[in-house]
């Protein structure tokens, strides 16, 4: 980032320490004292700036060198590269408590600028209060020849940036009658080069020309920041200072003292049509401040979105024009919301800008502002906007998912208008698997505000697909990386039909693929195509599951996850729930190949699965096919034991008449025998070699589901106590000894010496095994193999007080 040498330079300015930071101060001291400092002082002083701004906090000065710097700062016979050095050395020493500087009586502006900037970086309301009301009394008065007020308008800005409150009713009035003139009246010839007083300097001056406009015509209309000239004459500068403030201004002060009604109002849509009549006729100098401002800003954002259409012949003034474009049409935004008058002739305006850009990719920033007009005021003008956000939801994000400067723009832009999209267009909800583009491709800097805007895009209708979406979203990451090198000249592939991909960058083109790949692409909401699809298409895509980006997508899905499942149990009902479980057991197993990322995504599968089944604990009843069949499968333990095992637990929990009356002794019964099997199976001893290596969590679930569904089907107790007799031979047996570690075989042991017990009284086990829905609502089960109710302890310790046995 810096060069060698500037490195050292700041590893010695933050090694200094303060001692030999007052020696040094006391020799910068002594060169300020002499008859004139010049470049010997100025050298020390920027030595003294590095070491004062160099470290995080604040260094300190004694108060003999601090009152020479703002001596020599004040000094009308200073250099000026001095005083701008003893400036910025003041205010990174702020709060200083020595300071005794004071705005009241500086005439000439650039010193007021240089004494304001130190006093602002005090932060004190009152210090800033009475620099602002400073500014503005010299921005009133009349300048003696050869001084500027240009200087004064960054400070008149700071100020209402810390405290708006500063300046009064009378202050601003004056302020935006100055800005008003400034905006409209600047000179439109160029400003004289000033003389450099060499010896071939010419003592007769040619005559400025006129401005010119970006593409190199004169300009025959009002000077606005995108004229050009060689040189800029005092108003030119202030014209453009002026318009940089604009919006901060307008934003402050544009609309005190108004009472806007209603935008539905008929008697605002009255004044706004006659507005179109009459606002041009009335002259602008009997308007109130604040009006007549608005009325040239207006004016000059107009001239400026003219001046956008012309062709730049130099680079940086075409992207000079996006810039002012942006800017023209937020501040007609502002001006709208603060007088409803000028609406009809915004939006005819932004109808036809929009017209002329939409088409053109690099003016795609441009299209948020005018569609944040629309949003706020396309209602009142009696508008149809609704091509205009098709267009932006569609078209942008397919195209420019990977600018990530216009992504996060564009992803703010939705978070912060989500309500009102909602409320106005369908549009919004339609185009989710578009916004998703941004983030897959983006994701670590705009995962903060998709937490934000995932809840706007959830309801019944999309939360299966956006479910899906989530899981698919390193899949899509790696998809768009395929899209964009697929458009690549050079890396152009082949797709004959007859013969199979062998790269990501054959398939995008392939018969075999491409309708899975324009799927994964969607630009708008397909809930009914089927996702299965999409099973060959992750495998092909695995090639890429170590790119970075992708790794960095997939870590962003467990979160955004959570959020998912948070918001739909605040809407979802029964069959929703019932939805979710099934496709969740079926996406646990059809996941892209990252490990980390399916061990993330299993975990919160698994937790959200306990809270689903908690707002819904018919679906053990509803989904017992679907249950079955995932329990049953032994392979389901080693490859997804996080979801496996809460299934399990889900299934002894909620398997009960208390929570469904339609629960019967036959369907306990059919899932008691399923999960024996699956016991069985986990601890059957086989020869040493061949023995695998279960979870010691998945044995103790699947031993307290069984228990739990035997307390509740009496005739089943002697299977399980049968069954759970014999783990202390299962456990001591060679080959298992050899697999678990003894902290684990004790786990395992524990948990069956318990069960039995309880189980030796059934009366007490039903009690403890089918407790009441109120009461089991009243408790948050927060992990699967979580202990017992303490009645079980209880009866352990009455029947086996061994200490060994008797955990607690």
């Amino acid at each position: 980032m810096f060069s060698a040498a500037a490195e050292s330079f700041l590893r010695q300015a933050r090694e200094a320490q303060p001692e030999e930071l007052q020696r040094f101060a006391a020799r910068v001291a002594a060169q300020l004292q002499g008859p004139e400092p010049g470049p010997e002082a100025a050298a020390c002083l920027q030595r003294l700036h590095l070491v004062v701004a160099a470290t995080k906090y604040p260094r300190r000065l004694d108060g003999e060198i601090v009152g020479l710097l703002q001596k020599v700062l004040c000094s009308p016979k200073c250099p000026e590269q001095i005083q701008l050095l003893c400036a910025a050395i003041l205010r990174e020493m702020s709060p200083c408590n020595d300071l005794s500087l004071s705005c009241e009586n500086i005439q000439d502006p650039k010193l007021l600028s240089l004494v304001s900037s130190v006093l602002l970086a005090q932060g004190d309301k009152a210090e800033v209060a009475a620099v602002g009301q400073r500014v503005v009394k010299v921005l009133e008065g009349r300048l003696p020849e050869g001084q500027s007020s240009r200087y004064l308008l960054p400070i008149l800005s700071n100020v209402i940036s810390l405290s708006p409150e500063a300046l009064t009713e009378e202050q601003t009035n004056v302020v935006s009658k100055k800005m008003a003139d400034w905006l409209r009246y600047a000179s439109i010839q160029q400003g004289v080069a000033q003389p450099s007083g060499g010896f071939f300097s010419n003592p007769r001056t040619r005559q400025p020309g006129p401005v010119t406009e970006v593409d190199g015509a004169i300009a025959t209309d009002f000077f606005t920041v995108l004229s050009l000239a060689q040189h800029y004459t005092e108003d030119q500068w202030l014209n453009i200072q002026a318009f940089s403030m604009l919006r901060k201004w307008l934003l402050c002060y544009g609309d005190k003292g108004l009472n806007a009604p209603s935008s539905g109002s008929r008697s605002e849509m009255d004044k706004s049509v006659m507005s179109m009549v009459s606002t041009a006729s009335t002259s602008s100098h009997l308007l109130p401040p604040k009006e007549r401002l608005r009325e040239k800003a207006f004016e000059y954002c107009q001239r400026l979105i003219e001046q956008s259409n012309r062709q730049a012949l130099k680079k940086a003034d075409g992207d000079l024009q996006k810039a002012c474009l942006i800017e023209a049409v937020t501040i007609m935004d502002i001006i709208c919301k603060q007088d409803s008058s000028y609406v009809y002739r915004a939006a005819a305006f932004l109808k036809v800008l929009h017209s002329r850009i939409s088409s053109d990719a690099t003016y795609a920033r441009a299209l948020l502002p005018i569609a944040q007009f629309f949003l706020n005021h396309g209602e009142m003008a009696a508008v149809d906007s609704d091509a205009i956000y098709k267009h932006l939801f569609t078209d942008i994000p397919a195209q420019l998912f990977h600018n990530a400067s216009l992504a996060f723009e564009f992803v703010l832009f939705c978070k912060e208008n989500s309500r009102l999209f909602t409320e106005t267009s369908s549009i919004f909800r339609q185009s989710f698997p578009n916004l998703f583009k941004f983030l897959a491709w983006n994701s670590p800097p705009l995962i903060s505000e998709f937490v934000d805007l995932l809840p706007f895009l959830l309801d019944a209708g999309t939360a299966i697909e956006i479910f899906h979406l989530l899981l698919d979203l390193p899949c899509l990451t790696a998809a768009l990386d395929v899209q964009m090198r697929s458009t690549s000249a050079s890396e152009r592939a082949s797709s004959d039909p007859a013969v199979k991909p062998a790269t990501c960058l054959e398939a995008f083109r392939h018969p075999l693929y491409k309708s899975a790949f324009q799927y994964l692409l969607r630009i708008e909401s397909a809930p009914e195509d089927s996702p299965e699809r999409l099973i060959p298409l992750r495998q092909l895509l695995g090639s890429l599951a170590s790119s970075p980006r992708v790794v960095q997508c997939a870590d962003t899905v467990p979160v955004l996850l959570e959020l998912f499942f948070s918001v739909v149990a605040e809407f979802a009902d029964g069959p929703l729930i019932n939805q979710l479980v099934v496709l969740l057991l079926q996406r646990s197993d059809q996941l892209y190949d990252i490990p980390a990322f399916k061990d993330d995504v299993h975990r919160v599968l698994s937790s959200q699965l306990v809270m689903l089944c908690k707002l819904h604990p018919a679906l053990i009843v509803e989904l017992s096919k679907e249950l079955l069949e995932f329990s049953g499968t032994v392979s389901n333990i080693q490859n997804k034991e996080a979801v496996f095992t809460h299934v399990v637990w889900a299934i002894g929990e909620y398997m009960s008449v208390s929570y469904d009356k339609r629960c019967t002794v036959e369907q306990i019964n059919r899932f008691f025998e399923t999960l024996e099997a699956v016991l069985f199976e986990v601890t059957q001893v086989r020869p040493l070699a061949s023995i695998p290596s279960y979870a010691p969590r998945a044995i103790t679930v699947l031993m307290t589901a069984l228990t739990k569904l035997a307390a509740r089907s009496q005739d089943l107790i002697p299977r399980v106590s049968l069954f759970l007799a014999k783990m202390r031979t299962f456990l001591q047996s060679p080959a298992v000894t050899s697999v678990y570690c003894e902290e684990d075989r004790e786990e395992i042991l524990t948990r069956a010496t318990e069960l039995m017990n309880l189980l030796k009284m059934p009366s007490v086990a039903q009690f403890v095994f089918t407790p009441s829905v109120d009461a089991s609502r009243s408790r948050f089960q927060k992990e699967v193999n979580d202990t017992l109710p303490s009645a079980l302890r209880i009866v352990t310790r009455l029947l086996e007080p061994a200490p060994g046995f008797a955990s607690g």
